[in-house]
This record gives C-alpha cells, structure tokens and sequence, in this order.
C-alpha cells in the first residue's frame, strides 16, 4: 500500500487536472501488473512481437505513435526507440515511475502526451465523434498501434455513461466509440497495429466457464492474424476458485 500511495502521490504532481482522477486506476493497474508478472509474461511478449512484425519492412521510420501507451510492459519501446526518429506515447495518465524508466534509459526522441482518447466528449458535445482525428496533425507518421486499449475504453466509457445517466447521451454511446477507434485506426494513412482484448473469462479450476462476456459490446474487430489467452486475474488474485482469462488478438 506504500508502493502504490506513493506512485499516486509523485504521478499526481506531474498530471495535468482532466486526468488526475484516472491516476488511481493507473497505479491499480501497476500493481496488478507487479503482482501477476510471471502470469503476465507470456502475453506482453506476444504483444511486442506482434508489434515487431507490424514493423518489419517499413520503408520509413519517421515517427511512430503508441496509443494506449500505459505500463510500457506490452511495447518494445527501447527498440521503437531505435528504429524511429520520433516515438509518441499517447494515454491519459502517464505514472511517474513510468516516465522516470524513460529518463533513466535517456529516450532524447520519446515524447508523452496525456490525452482522452475515447472520443466521449465529442459524442456528449453533439458532435462527430473522432478521437485518432488529431493523428492527421502528426507529421511524417508511418507507425500507430493501438496498445491494448480498445476494451478499456469500452470500459471507460461504459462506466461514466452509467455514473452520470446521461439523457442526451445515445443509449448506443459505448459501441459508437468502439466502432469510432476501430474506424480511426482503418482510415490511417499509415501502417497500423491493434493489440485487444476481445472478450473475457470467468473459470473455474476445472477450467469450467461460469460466465463470458463480449469486451467490444457486438462491435466486431479486424480479422485477427494473432490471437493468444490473457489470464489477467490467475488464481488467488481475485478469487482462490477463480480465474479471469482474456482472449486477445493482434492484427496489423
């Protein structure tokens, strides 16, 4: 519980006000992640290599874009690094600990951006929803992918349409920014790689499932060219009789 006070409490100071209520969820997330590592492992390297394929045989390396950027643990971001004159790391909450491993390694070309990404505002605003609009400003972009980020919006989006019962918001709002980013991503001009999570698990130690449910509420994604499981809860982390498993896929 220190860990995680003081993760909030030196990430709060470097966050600007819109997002500093989504810091709590980001040092969560952090420790979740310290706690299930080697659960973990298996998934965020699959994620890398999806991205290393992504890559391979770009012609131009200019600027690269990573959304959704979070923990870093599911980017190659040294070898991004490497192999772009400019790496953006694009998400709402970027913790201290995380931007002080990027100091550490002296990134010089790495750059981070705190944006909502989830195109609600637009949406509630009355206007056309395009969150990865503000890519067509990025100069020189030859890379975007898209970080295990889909389902969290989703989530994101789901829970403050809920929390604040918004009548002049459309009862379709969570598949509408779904299909907004899915939409977004297709219509770059560039290559592109998206990493989600599709769905979700609850089993048992049988490997019996007791529930499943559809993280892209109907919204059906890009054919997948890699899918893999994601046991984002093992067990005796929520429950001793219960695992949660992820399903994701990688397509690019």
């Amino acid at each position: 519980m220190i860990a995680e006070a003081l993760q909030y409490l030196a990430t709060l100071a470097l966050t600007g006000n819109p997002h500093r209520r989504y810091i709590r969820y980001s040092v969560n997330l952090w420790s979740r992640a310290g706690r299930c590592s080697k659960d973990w492992a298996a998934h965020e390297e699959s994620c890398k290599d999806a991205i290393r394929t992504a890559i391979a045989g770009l012609s131009q390396r200019r600027t690269a874009v990573v959304l959704g950027a979070g923990l870093l643990r599911d980017v190659p971001v040294e070898e991004l690094a490497k192999s772009f004159d400019t790496v953006v790391l694009v998400d709402l909450v970027h913790l201290a600990s995380v931007r002080l491993w990027l100091k550490a390694r002296g990134f010089r070309n790495v750059r981070l951006i705190e944006r909502d990404l989830s195109g609600y505002e637009a949406l509630a605003a009355k206007e056309a929803a395009e969150p990865l609009g503000f890519l067509r400003s990025v100069p020189y972009l030859d890379f975007v992918v898209s970080a295990n980020l889909l389902s969290q919006i989703g989530r994101g989006v789901k829970r403050r349409y809920e929390a604040e019962a918004s009548s002049w918001m459309p009862a379709d709002t969570v598949e509408r920014l779904i299909a907004a980013h899915l939409r977004g991503l297709a219509d770059l001009p560039c290559r592109t790689c998206l990493l989600t999570d599709i769905s979700y698990a609850v089993m048992d130690r049988t490997g019996k499932v007791h529930e499943d449910v559809d993280l892209l509420h109907g919204i059906a994604p890009p054919k997948a060219k890699a899918g893999w499981d994601w046991p984002v809860a093992p067990l005796g982390e929520e429950s001793r009789d219960y695992q949660i498993v992820h399903k994701v896929i990688a397509t690019w």
